[in-house]
C-alpha cells in the first residue's frame, strides 16, 4: 500500500480527524486519480498503435509489448479503483465528521 492509501486508511481510522488534513489528503489523492487517469490514457494509446503495427516487424516482439501493456493497464485500472473507492471512503469519513461537529455546536 502506499503512504497516501496508509494516510487515507488512518484518517479514515480516526473518530475526529483534523478536517484540514482530510481535505489536504483529498486533493492529493485526486491529483493522484488524475495522474493515474492519464497513465492509463498514454498505456491504451500504445497498445492500440503496437495492435494496428503487429503486422509489421517482429511479430513476437509485438506481442510481446502488447502482453506487457495490457498487464499494465489491469494494474492500474486496480489501482485507480481501489483508491477511488478510499477517497469515496474519505470523503463520507469527513462529511460525517463535519456533520457531528454542526451538531455538537448547536
Amino acid at each position: 500500500m502506499t503512504e497516501l492509501h496508509q494516510q487515507i486508511s488512518a484518517l479514515i481510522a480516526m473518530h475526529a480527524p483534523d478536517l484540514d488534513e482530510v481535505e489536504r489528503t483529498l486533493t492529493d489523492g485526486y491529483a493522484h486519480a488524475l495522474q493515474l487517469e492519464a497513465e492509463k490514457f498514454r498505456l491504451e494509446k500504445r497498445l492500440g498503435e503496437v495492435a494496428q503495427d503487429v503486422g509489421g516487424g517482429d511479430a513476437v516482439e509485438k506481442v510481446h509489448e502488447i502482453a506487457t501493456l495490457a498487464k499494465r493497464v489491469d494494474a492500474n485500472v486496480g489501482d485507480l479503483t481501489e483508491l477511488r473507492s478510499l477517497l469515496s471512503d474519505l470523503r463520507r469519513h469527513a462529511d460525517a465528521v463535519r456533520l457531528e461537529a454542526e451538531l455538537a455546536g448547536c
